[in-house]
């Protein structure tokens, strides 16, 4: 007997769900046809070496597959039990296949994913899965700095790339993942809603000198919502706190408006973020030398370390997950 995987996989390509983690998005389905389905679509992407391998869906899953389908009527329609035991099983296999062995159905989700499943990774550009098995992305993992396994979504280094871009550019990601790139504001929604980040910013001067901020947590909203900016408290690092003040902010770019200021802060500074009135911060600014530009303040700007119109020499963005095992019902 042959079993089809196809309605699985076909499910997957169309559906993009938080996974099991402990971290679940405010708006994570609620009822068990929901749940399913966003297990279902979970599962190839998951190493559960580090996640909660007792969260209540996959408890329910083994009760089901070896008690049998429940009989309340919030459960699935009874003609549609058969079919649903055979995907749950075809589901269980490739469970299975990704938590205890090495398999092709090891698809990380992100920098930390890579970390835990072989500890001996070094920096340098990898491959992963935050939006699903059919859409993979390719990622700067930064393993070195703090402990490693940082997710790099925004890096400045040599003024290769423009930062001047339009909103398109921004929602999908641009740039070279080996040197200066934006990952996309879609993949670092997708990245936030899978898993609880905490967020750090290095960066260093035209001296040599280097600094950090370090924040609790990091999330965006999806682009219904702006990408709008959902910062935790500053942590401490001598570059000091210049991000707070963009908290809970929209994104904008020069051709699209969700800033705070009457005029459009983007076309003003040169960049797009998450400005306010405008900014505190222009991490997406010009690469440039001091007084090379007509604008004030439009240069790669942290002004809680080096003040106004003082343009770092690089700077890098990046995310690591803070999640524990502690999924509840």
């Amino acid at each position: 007997m042959i079993l089809s995987t196809g309605p699985v996989l076909r499910t997957m390509q169309q559906t993009a769900f938080p996974t099991c983690h402990c971290h679940m998005n405010r708006t994570a389905p609620q009822t068990w046809n929901q749940r399913l389905l966003l297990l279902l679509t979970a599962i190839p992407m998951l190493d559960f070496t580090d996640v909660c391998s007792s969260c209540p869906e996959l408890r329910k899953l083994h009760i089901y597959m070896t008690e049998g389908w429940p009989a309340s009527s919030k459960g699935l329609p009874a003609y549609m039990m058969p079919h649903y035991q055979v995907t749950l099983f075809i589901a269980l296999l490739v469970l299975a296949a990704s938590v205890h062995s090495d398999s092709q159905f090891y698809l990380p989700i992100d920098c930390d994913d890579i970390y835990r499943h072989d500890n001996t990774s070094s920096s340098g550009v990898y491959t992963i899965y935050p939006g699903g098995p059919t859409t993979p992305l390719h990622v700067y993992c930064d393993m070195d700095t703090d402990g490693g396994r940082w997710t790099v979504f925004q890096r400045r280094m040599d003024g290769s790339q423009s930062f001047f871009r339009p909103w398109a550019h921004y929602k999908t990601g641009f740039g070279d993942v080996a040197g200066e790139y934006w990952l996309g504001l879609e993949n670092i929604f997708l990245l936030t809603m899978r898993k609880k980040n905490e967020l750090r910013v290095d960066m260093e001067d035209l001296d040599g000198g280097k600094a950090s901020a370090r924040y609790s947590s990091f999330s965006i909203d999806s682009e219904n919502g702006g990408y709008q900016l959902h910062l935790g408290s500053f942590d401490g690092g001598d570059a000091g706190d210049s991000l707070t003040n963009h908290n809970d902010m929209k994104f904008t770019t020069y051709d699209k408006d969700q800033d705070q200021w009457t005029s459009n802060c983007a076309q003003h500074y040169l960049g797009g973020f998450w400005y306010n009135n405008c900014h505190m911060a222009n991490p997406n600014g010009m690469y440039a030398p001091h007084n090379t530009i007509g604008f004030e303040n439009a240069h790669i700007i942290w002004h809680a370390w080096k003040g106004w119109n003082y343009s770092l020499k690089t700077i890098a963005m990046k995310i690591r997950s803070v999640a524990k095992c502690t999924c509840t019902h």
